[in-house]
């Protein structure tokens, strides 16, 4: 266990190095010269070099990446060219409003599609299963932007029981700190609920024709005992991969659901970022969610033998 874990941490390494040189390369091949974004419309070649030189732009590109990395390495992510602080206090700043988003998804997805995605398993060819499934088909069709001002008319302006934008945070409130999540959660599960739904079915329903099944059927055990003890914890490695995937997918999908309802998280300063040109901000949060993604991954992996004791590393 511990040699895999090695060297899994190991393997974490090149893929943080190549993920650190695609956005470093990408920022300064894309339209836009964040000296002359600050400098304004009236400056002049002088005064656009002068800021150049200040924000460390004026050296080749593989210098600046090395300068970049190196400092990155010892934990200095640099300062903002757009907020003027640095970027790990900006991050601080912004990282419980995407965690408490991630968080509060993630465990609607899961508490609604697993126990549907069973039940459809269990009901295979019912209206209960081809609901489901007709539900996922929707779930993947419709952009999270649009079930989000959708949920905003209908919760928000007309039925006036969610705010139509913003966030609580924890320390002002826990019922507040909640009542703003529960939109954009729910809008922003959805997606994964018909992922997790279909994969759960998909999963249970191969399980429920193994002979350890029936042989727990013909001993007279209830139906939620089976369906529970012995099909869905049978079942639950390639759900918990999927469930996995869409922990680190959601990474990216906090980017629209944040704008939509104007919280002040990651995915926000990404965009506000990208917008402005802000290299040192970009580039710190795109390989902050690269670790997050190796290092979900890596926990996935070792769930994997807790599941199933015939797996070993």
């Amino acid at each position: 266990m511990w040699a895999y874990l090695g060297r899994r941490v190991l393997a974490t390494v090149p893929v943080v190095l190549i993920v650190a040189v695609l956005v470093f390369s990408i920022l300064r091949l894309t339209p836009g010269d964040p000296a002359a974004v600050i400098a304004g419309d009236a400056a002049t070649a002088a005064d656009i070099a002068e800021i150049r030189a200040k924000l460390g732009l004026s050296g080749s590109v593989v210098s600046q990446f090395f300068i970049w990395f190196g400092h990155a390495l010892q934990g200095d992510l640099g300062e903002s060219f757009f907020y003027k602080k640095t970027v790990a206090s900006l991050i601080g700043d912004r990282l419980e409003p995407t965690l408490a988003l991630s968080t509060l998804t993630i465990l609607l997805a899961v508490l609604v599609a697993v126990p549907l995605g069973t039940l459809a398993a269990y009901r295979q060819g019912s209206w209960l299963d081809r609901g489901v499934m007709g539900l996922s088909v929707a779930g993947f069709s419709v952009p999270v932007f649009v079930i989000g001002y959708l949920l905003i008319w209908l919760f928000s302006l007309q039925l006036g029981w969610f705010p139509v934008q913003g966030y609580q945070r924890l320390a002002d409130g826990f019922w507040g700190f909640l009542h703003r999540l529960i939109l954009p959660a729910s809008a922003l599960a959805v997606v994964f609920v018909a992922l997790l739904a279909r994969m759960t079915r998909t999963s249970v329903l191969e399980v429920l024709n193994e002979d350890y099944v029936r042989t727990a059927r013909a001993k007279g055990l209830p139906n939620l005992k089976v369906l529970v003890f012995h099909a869905l914890r049978n079942a639950a490695v390639p759900i918990v991969t999927v469930i996995g995937i869409s922990i680190a997918t959601l990474l990216g999908g906090v980017v629209v659901t944040e704008s939509v309802f104007n919280i002040p998280g990651l995915g926000r300063l990404t965009v506000d970022a990208v917008l402005a040109r802000d290299y040192p901000t970009v580039q710190a949060v795109i390989l902050l969610f690269s670790l997050a993604y190796v290092f979900i991954n890596l926990v996935i992996d070792l769930l994997y033998t807790l599941l199933d004791p015939r797996i070993r590393y």
